[in-house]
């Protein structure tokens, strides 16, 4: 978000959800996001969401 020069508020917009839906978004802690709520982040960003199922 620093290198895109955008703020939480502007970003939740972006992807249009709450300030309160990006925060828990950004929380490494709070695991009950939705993929489609990320890959619109990633977009935002300029990126892609990429997962990837490896053997253990």
């Amino acid at each position: 978000m620093a290198v895109q020069k955008l703020t939480k508020t502007a970003m939740a917009k972006k992807i249009h959800t709450s300030r309160a839906a990006l925060n828990r978004l950004l929380d490494e802690t709070d695991t009950s996001l939705a993929l489609t709520t990320l890959a619109s982040a990633a977009a935002v960003l300029g990126r892609q969401l990429k997962i990837e199922l490896c053997p253990a």
